[in-house]
């Protein structure tokens, strides 16, 4: 099961787009909200998530996602229940997700240090940040923006299904 993060200020694109391919992949994703069941994105779009952050258990867990944008990403950084799994993922060498402004979130704690990664222009905190779409170095996977929202999402299910589901999932999807 994979955890998909929503603070107010959240990225809708950055959001649903990943939720949608992963779904249709055939992984379990729950939405948990970050301080309120029903968070706002940066554009003004409302959603009831999945879970309270209450709510939020280790049992099952394969990973988790951090979508971008402002003030969502530092609205996610500040939370304890995101900082803990964020923790128990690097401890578990669990999927570690996240797009746009997000990735500074994983760099904060120094999960970049070594790794290739992408992230949205002038948000980069270690070396290795690359400008490509979407990069899986190990168990993280960073996306460069909301335009790259596809091309994270395919990186995603390839990483946890193999290049053959992501491969169906965009021909499906028509992703080019």
């Amino acid at each position: 099961m994979i955890y998909v993060f929503l603070a107010d200020g959240f990225e809708e694109t950055e959001a649903i787009a990943p939720i949608d391919m992963l779904r249709r992949a055939g992984v379990t994703v729950q939405t948990v909200g970050i301080g309120t069941d029903t968070p706002t994105g940066t554009h003004g779009i409302t959603v009831r998530a999945d879970l309270p952050e209450t709510a939020v258990t280790t049992d099952g867990l394969e990973g988790i996602v951090l979508p971008g944008g402002l003030p969502g990403t530092t609205n996610l950084e500040a939370s304890e229940t995101v900082q803990r799994l964020l923790d128990y993922c690097a401890d578990n060498d669990l999927l570690i997700a996240a797009i746009c402004a997000a990735p500074s979130v994983l760099g904060h704690k120094g999960l970049l240090d070594g790794r290739r990664y992408t992230c949205y222009p002038g948000f980069e905190t270690a070396d290795g940040a690359t400008g490509e779409p979407a990069v899986c170095d190990g168990p993280i996977v960073t996306g460069k923006g909301a335009g790259a929202a596809l091309a994270f999402g395919a990186t995603l299910i390839e990483a946890l299904c193999g290049k053959e589901k992501a491969d169906a999932v965009c021909g499906g999807m028509q992703c080019s």
